[in-house]
């Protein structure tokens, strides 16, 4: 007997689960949008460029109450941010692995995600895998992506030569010469 197909796009997480089956492929970076727009605007990702994922699924019981589906997302790629100290493209893995945790509905789901350490989600016969991806990309993006060493050195800040004599001689003169200028 063959297997049951799934669609990662449309993935019904309970019959999944319940086949304790696995998942894996990959999907071209250009296709996520909303992480397309979070690249560096000269280094976007190519046709070529891909998101790795995987994705297993099982039942298991919960504090000896009715069994749950499971589900464990894995992601890898790499973007191109902003590094936020010279502005350059920065190469930037991204690695996830996550549980989560399905259970019958939305305010079954809101209730016990507050307590839980993996997401609590509402159970579904048509899940997005695809979206669930991007979403937790974008969760994942470093708050400051960032060189280790930056590859230019960063240019220099324009001074003014009278301030900055100003400046050596009284540092608050620097703001009165500012305050009568904007007038």
């Amino acid at each position: 007997m063959k297997a049951p197909e799934h669609d990662p796009r449309r993935l019904d997480v309970e019959r999944f689960a319940s086949a304790e089956q696995q998942l894996e492929g990959h999907w071209p970076l250009p296709g996520m949008h909303r992480l397309v727009e979070a690249c560096h605007a000269e280094a976007r990702p190519a046709a070529t460029d891909l998101v790795q994922w995987r994705v297993s699924a099982e039942r298991r019981r919960v504090g000896g109450g009715e069994s749950h589906a499971w589900l464990k997302l894995g992601l890898d790629t790499q973007l191109k941010l902003t590094c936020q100290r010279c502005l350059g493209p920065v190469d930037t893995p991204l690695q996830f692995e996550h549980w989560f945790h399905f259970v019958a509905g939305e305010e079954q789901a809101a209730a016990l995600d507050a307590d839980a350490d993996e997401d609590v989600l509402a159970s579904t016969r048509a899940l997005d895998l695809h979206q669930l991806a991007e979403d937790e990309l974008l969760l994942a993006l470093p708050l400051v992506p960032r060189h280790e060493a930056c590859p230019n050195p960063l240019p220099a800040s324009p001074v003014d030569p009278a301030l900055e004599a100003t400046a050596a001689a009284n540092p608050f003169a620097v703001l009165a010469g500012l305050r009568w200028r904007a007038h």
